[in-house]
């Protein structure tokens, strides 16, 4: 019998993530700090939109590019919070989640053997999409001294001539880096002078903290006719579980994601559109009141890893920690395993974002500060037990 399976799917691993969000649902007592997910329910407006809109019986399809005054909310969000125009017939296109829109992008842009640099540690999918659209995924591995930023000499070292699209995840998961202004036009520079398209992922933009808030990579000089920019409504709307998310950029490259996206998927989810055209206009107070806490949160875990002895880059974008646990002589997978097996503490281990991610765990701080603080105190007790001190 032939082999029924493609040799390409069969050599990319499963993610990394699920893997212990699937351990710990099996565990009881267990806590999981390993999933990106709010623990904020979506805000009573939005669902409440989404039940009318059932109730009107709106349960057809939409254009396959989105519901035109979705689009048109989207752009006047991203005009307001951005200072980017997008025209809403031509350039923007409602997926289901920001991961439809990355996989299409890439499918849309790549012919086989073009590359895609991806900065690392990163969300898990980039690679594998960038590989599934038969490109040529290249790490580009970031460091803690450089704040986990991508730098401009890191990029160079990595261009060729087969270069095509870079790839730029910020804020980051799992490190919560961000790129400020002056980080990202020393990148732009870099990009206009070797010719580079731009996939840019701001799900997290909503969700930066300190005194600078966050400034969209399409928003410098030059680069809104090269970037495609990912966004959508699961992180700073609470809505993971709606499947919503859009990609806005050029005519020429918006025009064929929408041919893949119409074969595809046809258009997202009809309820889901409705409520996000209420989540686009009448949310900002909520996004504020979410961030604030969790930015209380991320104060709360930075102060709880610098008493027991953690180091960890602060991070100043999405809800996520990178503490590093070299000093402990173990694999990140080595450490996961152990603290969930001996404290029932799920946390994803920094491998699971590239290579780079060794010696480092992805701990998510999307949970409640009373789920946070048992967690805290196992982990604890666990790294006094490695320090010999229980």
């Amino acid at each position: 019998m032939r082999n029924p399976l493609s040799e390409k799917i069969v050599t990319i691993p499963p993610s990394g993530i699920r893997k212990f969000f699937d351990l710990v649902s099996e565990m009881k007592d267990a806590i999981s700090l390993g999933v990106g997910e709010p623990d904020f329910d979506t805000p009573w407006h939005i669902r409440e939109e989404g039940i009318y809109s059932l109730e009107k019986g709106r349960t057809f399809y939409t254009a396959n590019a989105g519901l035109w005054d979705l689009r048109v909310e989207i752009h006047n969000y991203l005009e307001r919070r951005c200072n980017l125009s997008y025209n809403p017939d031509k350039e923007i296109l409602v997926t289901v989640g920001g991961s439809e829109a990355i996989d299409i992008a890439m499918r849309a842009m790549l012919d086989p053997g073009d590359e895609v640099l991806v900065p690392q540690p990163s969300f898990v999918s980039y690679m594998p999409c960038a590989v599934l659209a038969g490109g040529v995924a290249v790490p580009i591995e970031l460091e803690e001294k450089d704040e986990f930023r991508l730098t401009p000499e890191k990029l160079l070292e990595k261009i060729t001539p087969k270069t095509k699209i870079l790839v730029m995840p910020f804020p980051n998961n799992p490190t919560g880096a961000v790129m400020r202004r002056e980080h990202m036009a020393e990148i732009a520079k870099i990009v206009e002078k070797y010719d580079l398209f731009v996939l840019s992922d701001e799900i997290y933009g909503e969700l930066t903290y300190g005194d600078e808030e966050h400034v969209s990579f399409a928003s410098m000089r030059g680069m809104k006719e090269r970037t495609v920019l990912i966004n959508g409504f699961s992180k700073a709307f609470a809505m993971t579980g709606w499947r919503l998310g859009y990609a806005c950029g050029p005519e020429v490259i918006l025009k064929q994601m929408l041919k893949i996206h119409q074969f595809a998927i046809m258009c997202a989810p009809t309820t889901s559109q409705y409520a996000a055209i209420d989540a686009m206009k009448n949310s900002d107070d909520d996004v504020r009141h979410m961030r604030e806490s969790y930015d209380q949160r991320r104060r709360y875990l930075l102060h709880a890893f610098e008493e027991m002895g953690l180091e960890c880059f602060e991070p100043l974008g999405a809800f996520y920690a990178f503490p590093s646990i070299k000093r402990f002589g173990m694999t990140s997978d080595e450490f996961a395993n152990q603290l969930l097996k001996g404290e029932k503490v799920a946390v994803v281990p920094g491998t699971a974002f590239g290579d780079s991610g060794e010696g480092y765990l992805r701990v998510s701080y999307a949970y409640s500060l009373k789920s946070l603080k048992e967690a805290l105190g196992r982990i604890e007790r666990f790294v006094k037990r490695l320090d010999g001190k229980l």
